[in-house]
């Protein structure tokens, strides 16, 4: 009887000191209850992958250059070298061969497509696209973008009759947070066709510099989306796409020297081109006729100059030349507004419309002129 009364005591001494043991296991969960929590996780992220492969698939294509190979002793290197293959072509033959060079996707059924500029750079090249049916069609016309790397194709859809081309659905890129999953699908390497790969956005408003400068190509990109999604050489021109199955970006380049960072224009810029191009026709831009380099205070103070934009060089007969623009004149104001790196020329321009006056103000020789410019039509390209 008395060991009963006993242990009795020692249950109600342990009932009663519990609440004070849990203090020391607060990061303590049931095993099982750890493992339903993951699998829940990989299981939505599959269905997602899934079902934005099964919506914008259908839209992605191939796109096609018809060329002549190179002899053994010239060196293919595309004007985007970080999307080229820089391989040297063993073969003597002249006869015009196929190679898959980039992707693209659909924009409308009528077969109007978006691919990067720098894939059909080729202005006297012949393209086709093949769809992921492997339907192959002619591309009629190219409109390139002279502001962005963007191009749109037109293909005759009469040329597969019965072939149905289903449009992409287009996001909203200004709504994108960092963290956020994404899918890339496009033709990696030029070989393997709707390639699909995933991660997240890395980073957003990233300005970079594209291109191979021994090919004679450079571009800036300027408020790009940089992603850990793996875009291979071949992806340029395809789409990045949300959870919700929306394209929210094309991709366009990819860092040489880095692993898994990459870098897609928002598609709000590819809908602004769009927009302006069923209005009018055509890339109807805003063209001021200068190359420059922004110098951000920093690189002013160290060389004892003037924020702003450095002007490399003026077109002939542009309407910076007619205003008085000359080659390292430094702009300081457009419209009004300071330029600077976070304020950029470029970005002033594109808020304008060709045919406008703009007062513009120079630094030159140490003192600053002001000058009105009356802004023309960018020449397609």
């Amino acid at each position: 009887m008395k060991k009963l009364v006993i242990v009795l005591i020692l249950l109600i001494v342990l009932l009663a000191s519990w609440s004070r043991i849990q203090k020391y296991l607060p990061n303590i969960t049931p095993l099982g209850s750890s493992i339903q929590t993951e699998k829940v996780k990989v299981v939505s992220e599959e269905s997602v992958t899934i079902a934005d492969v099964k919506k914008v698939g259908p839209s992605v294509v191939t796109v096609e250059e018809l060329s002549i190979p190179q002899s053994s002793n010239s060196l293919d290197v595309g004007p985007f070298q970080i999307f080229g293959f820089g391989t040297p072509s063993q073969s003597q033959d002249q006869t015009p061969q196929v190679s898959s060079i980039g992707s693209g996707f659909i924009v409308t059924s009528d077969g109007l497509l978006v691919t990067s500029k720098h894939v059909v750079s080729d202005i006297g090249a012949k393209y086709d696209i093949v769809t992921s049916t492997g339907k192959k069609f002619t591309v009629q016309k190219i409109y390139r973008d002279p502001l962005n790397d963007i191009a749109l194709l037109k293909i005759n859809t009469d040329e597969n009759p019965g072939t149905t081309l289903t449009a992409a659905s287009l996001g909203d890129s200004s709504k994108l947070t960092v963290g956020q999953f994404v899918v890339a699908i496009g033709t990696a390497l030029g070989e393997f066709r709707n390639t699909v790969t995933t991660g997240v956005i890395s980073g957003l408003g990233r300005a970079v510099t594209a291109g191979d400068q021994f090919a004679g190509y450079i571009e800036n990109l300027n408020n790009v989306i940089q992603t850990d999604a793996a875009i291979n050489p071949g992806n340029s021109g395809g789409p990045l796409v949300d959870s919700g199955g929306n394209v929210i970006g094309i991709n366009t380049a990819i860092a040489q020297n880095g692993q898994n960072i990459g870098f897609t224009l928002p598609i709000n810029i590819v809908k602004d081109s769009i927009d302006n191009f069923n209005k009018t026709g055509q890339f109807n831009r805003p063209y001021l006729g200068v190359t420059y380099t922004t110098i951000s205070q920093e690189v002013a103070l160290l060389n004892d100059v003037v924020q702003g934009a450095y002007i490399r060089s003026v077109i002939t007969d542009s309407p910076a030349d007619k205003a008085g623009i000359k080659m390292g004149d430094i702009i300081v104001k457009f419209d009004n507004q300071k330029v600077s790196d976070k304020n950029e020329l470029s970005g002033l321009i594109g808020k304008k419309k060709a045919g406008d006056t703009i007062s513009v103000t120079v630094w030159r020789d140490g003192s600053t002129k002001d000058l009105n410019v009356n802004l023309g039509t960018a020449p397609n390209q």
